[in-house]
């Protein structure tokens, strides 16, 4: 049985909570595995710590909260603090690298992506999740791109749509040439 465990980690206001959400849509309705979507924000809203945990399995979840993720996203630095004691050795860590500096250990599975500056050069901060999403489904592969642009348009709000596949094709495009920079590093 595989078991993907994933937290995406931010503050309010970057879009954490809809990311988590077209993540599990993606998983569970376009990719048919099972999925599990929990989130967690402070009381503040916009400005506070927010976290969203998924679960994706190809096989039913009896348990659908996380301990130690195979999967982190953090887009502040906030969240990389507070999730970040949390990993396991061999946890992706992914981060808007203009957001997050690693403070701790060397990361083994390091993977860093400027979303924020992606999503302003595309003209709107606001995307900077979708750009995150995209870079996720090209490094990780925990869903398929088809899945998750599926959910992504649905998901938007309308009259978005362009916008967010644009968002997300940078970061998918940005994703696959950190791997093979990463797989090049590697022989």
């Amino acid at each position: 049985m595989k078991r993907d465990e994933i937290i995406l980690g931010g503050f309010g206001g970057q879009g954490i909570i809809l990311a988590g959400y077209i993540m599990g849509k993606g998983a569970s309705l376009f990719d048919k595995k099972h999925a599990t979507h929990i989130q967690d924000y402070g009381p503040e809203a916009r400005g506070g710590a927010c976290r969203t945990e998924v679960v994706i399995s190809d096989s039913r979840i009896s348990y659908p909260y996380i301990d130690n993720p195979s999967i982190l996203a953090v887009m502040s630095q906030e969240a990389y603090t507070k999730y970040s004691p949390r990993m396991r050795q061999d946890t992706v860590l992914l981060i808007d690298e203009n957001l997050v500096k690693p403070k701790r250990r060397k990361h083994n599975r390091l993977f860093a992506i400027p979303a924020t500056r992606i999503a302003q050069e595309l003209g709107r901060t606001a995307v900077a999740n979708v750009v995150m999403l995209g870079f996720i489904t090209a490094v990780t592969k925990v869903v398929s791109v088809e899945a998750m642009k599926q959910a992504v348009l649905e998901s938007v709000p309308k009259g978005t749509e362009e916008l967010n596949m644009k968002a997300f094709d940078r970061g998918y495009s940005y994703g696959l040439e950190k791997l093979k920079t990463a797989e090049g590093e590697g022989k």
